[in-house]
């Protein structure tokens, strides 16, 4: 499998710790062995170690002083750091009493929040490691990408559609059941069955409590796992100071974290660049590089909707103000009624750019000042800052 430069820098000066979230796969462990290739690294995948720390957690204090000085003058790395929470009062111990810095990577932070674990209390910094994106990837592929998704493995592998399936299936198992973040696997493997249908969507959560058996206030609880376990994201609507009349829808839109593990729970498969599922998917691409791009350039911009009663939809408003505004379509040549909500939108809202993100071959402006931009041209305008910062 190819070696790819990641974008994220966690670059730390000396004795800063810091956290590493991600979901599993999507190249941790490999950014840190890149990242600090002389530092000491304890995996809580090993099962013996893991059930050895979770027996006596002071035992990782005795491992540390065995270390040679020029391994302890480096961070130390545990990874899956979730598994045995209590180990953080031993890290925060170090951190303090032995001037030693860490990097604790994990997939999720939600069981060790739950357990009221000792997080640090602001004294490692956080990070967090998205799947791949288009400026990391060489010759990128989009329909590649929008099949395969982009966990390095899928991306990369000859059988990506075994490769989904196991990952999801281990994600069920692994990262929920064995967490005891539920207990009820019946639930929520139907819960997890009935996100094809509702996946960027808006979300009403009794119809979906309704198709799923179970009731509204458990289905709220199972969004947020997979918010809590970086499977998922909450988009939420966006409503600012119109100047019209027009109302504004109040539900949020949730979309998991890698397009190609949205495509198998949806069944998806996309043959050519037209079409409906085809626009679905570029909307979550382009999502994920939206939030990709935030996190690594560590800005604090919002990611929204803009969607009315009627109906005029905006897919992502950015900024607090609502200052971009960007509609994604899955088209070569976005007509008339394609850029009907965006310009709704410029009209209640006037945001300084608006902008269609399409599969056209090259850049044009509309008299109105609307810019309709090849998916290409748009991330390399993202990247180099250009959109919004």
């Amino acid at each position: 499998m190819p070696e790819y430069a990641r974008s994220l820098d966690i670059d730390l000066p000396r004795d800063q710790s810091a956290f590493l979230w991600g979901p599993r796969k999507t190249g941790k462990s490999t950014l840190l062995r890149r990242r600090f290739p002389q530092s000491a690294r304890f995996d809580l995948l090993d099962t013996r170690l893991m059930l050895e720390f979770t027996r006596a957690p002071w035992t990782l204090a005795d491992r540390v002083r065995a270390l040679e000085p020029a391994a302890r003058s480096h961070p130390i790395i545990i990874d899956e750091v979730q598994k045995v929470p209590a180990l953080l009062d031993e890290v925060h111990r170090m951190i303090e009493g032995d001037r030693l810095s860490f990097v604790l990577c994990g997939s999720s932070a939600r069981k060790v929040r739950r357990g009221r674990a000792n997080l640090l209390g602001g004294r490692a910094w956080g990070f967090r490691l998205h799947p791949l994106t288009w400026r990391e990837i060489p010759e990128f592929d989009l329909l590649r990408a929008l099949n395969r998704g982009l966990v390095p493995q899928h991306y990369d592998s000859a059988r990506h559609r075994r490769a989904l399936s196991g990952y999801v299936d281990d994600y069920l198992k692994e990262e929920v059941f064995d967490e005891g973040l539920t207990r009820n696997v019946a639930a929520f493997s139907r819960f997890f069955d009935a996100l094809s249908f509702c996946h960027g969507e808006l979300l009403n959560y009794s119809n979906v409590a309704r198709d799923c058996g179970f009731d509204s206030k458990t289905v709220r609880e199972y969004f947020q796992i997979l918010v809590d376990t970086l499977l998922g994201v909450f988009v939420e609507p966006f409503s600012g100071r119109p100047r019209s009349r027009a109302v504004i829808v109040r539900a949020p839109k949730f979309y998991l974290f890698d397009v190609g593990v949205a495509g198998h729970l949806t069944g998806r498969r996309i043959g050519h660049a037209a079409g409906p599922d085809f626009g679905r998917a570029l909307e979550h691409f382009v999502l994920m590089e939206l939030l990709a791009y935030r996190g690594y350039r560590e800005c604090d911009y919002e990611v929204r909707f803009w969607r009315t009663k009627s109906g005029l939809e905006c897919d992502f408003v950015l900024g607090r103000e609502g200052e971009v505004a960007i509609e994604v379509k899955g088209s070569a040549n976005p007509g008339p009624g394609d850029l009907r909500a965006l310009r709704a939108y410029v009209r209640d809202h006037r945001p300084r750019l608006a902008a269609v993100v399409c599969n056209a071959s090259a850049p044009r402006r509309t008299p109105d000042g609307i810019d309709i931009l090849p998916w290409e041209v748009f991330l390399e305008r993202l990247w180099a800052d250009a959109i919004i910062r």
